[in-house]
C-alpha cells in the first residue's frame, strides 16, 4: 500500500484510497474483485493462526488465539472482515513501513491451507512471506519456537498449507501445549480447552508470542532481502 493522502489509479481505473486506514475501509471490496494495491517487495507479510472455527478456546486453535492478540497489540482488533474467497476473516494492521495482513481461517484444520493460499494469492506473496501460527504437542505449554521452514512434523494444519502452498518455507511460530502422557489421550488433549491452571498463564505466553513474531517481521523488513 502506498502511504500519504489522495488516490491512486490502478489497472482498470479503479480509484483506491492511500495509506492504512483507506486501506481497510477498501479492503471488503476489494478482496471481492481479487485485486489489491502493488506493494514494494518485502514490505508486506501474511501472519496466519491455524485451529478450528467455532472452537476458539481449545488447544488447537491457540494460533488464533495469538492472531487475536496480535490484533489488538496493533490496534485492529475491532476490523475483521470476512472474506468469501478465502474463506476466512482478514484485518490490514502498519508495522512500520510494512503492511500486516492478518488471517483466521474459517476451515477446519486440515483445510486451514486452502484459505492461506488463496489469501497468499490475493495479496501477491510468496511463501516466504507468510508466517504460520500454530500449537506444538513437542513443547511445553509456555514454550515458544520460530521455525524457518521445514517439514509439518505431524501438524495437519501445517501439512494442508505445504501442500496448498506448494512449498514449505513458510516461517512458522510454534506454541507449546504440552503432549499428555498416554498417547490415546492426545486427540482429546488437542482439542480440549485450557485448564484453570493453564489459562492463568495463557495472557503472558500470548504477549510473548506477540512479541516474537512482531520483532521478527521488523527485522526482516529492515533487512536487504526477502529470506527469512
Amino acid at each position: 500500500m502506498t502511504s500519504g493522502g489522495g488516490v491512486r489509479t490502478g489497472n482498470g481505473g479503479s480509484m483506491r484510497p492511500r495509506g492504512f486506514l483507506g486501506a481497510r475501509q477498501w479492503l471488503s471490496g476489494a478482496m471481492s474483485r481479487c485485486v489489491l494495491e502493488p506493494r514494494p517487495p518485502g514490505k508486506r507479510w501474511m501472519v496466519a493462526g491455524l485451529g478450528n472455527p467455532g472452537l476458539p478456546g481449545t488447544r488447537h486453535s491457540v494460533g488464533m488465539a495469538v492472531l487475536g492478540q496480535l490484533a489488538r497489540r496493533l490496534g485492529v482488533a475491532e476490523s475483521w472482515t470476512r472474506d468469501r474467497h478465502c474463506a476466512a476473516d482478514l484485518a490490514l494492521a502498519p508495522l512500520g513501513d510494512a503492511q500486516l495482513v492478518l488471517l483466521r481461517p474459517r476451515r477446519l484444520m486440515n483445510a486451514n491451507g486452502r484459505s492461506v493460499a488463496r489469501a497468499a494469492e490475493l495479496f501477491g506473496l510468496t511463501a516466504e512471506e507468510v508466517y504460520l501460527v500454530h500449537d506444538e504437542l513437542d513443547k511445553p505449554l509456555g514454550r515458544l519456537a520460530l521455525k524457518l521452514g521445514g517439514s509439518a512434523r505431524g501438524h495437519n494444519g501445517v501439512r494442508s498449507c505445504i501442500s496448498c502452498l506448494n512449498s514449505n518455507a513458510m516461517p512458522r511460530l510454534r506454541v507449546g501445549i504440552g503432549r499428555p502422557t498416554h498417547p490415546e489421550a492426545v486427540q482429546a488433549h488437542v482439542l480440549g480447552c485450557f485448564s484453570p491452571a493453564e489459562q492463568e498463564l495463557l495472557p503472558l505466553l500470548l504477549d510473548r508470542a506477540t512479541d516474537l513474531i512482531l520483532d521478527h517481521i521488523r527485522e526482516r523488513s529492515q533487512g536487504p532481502s526477502l529470506g527469512p
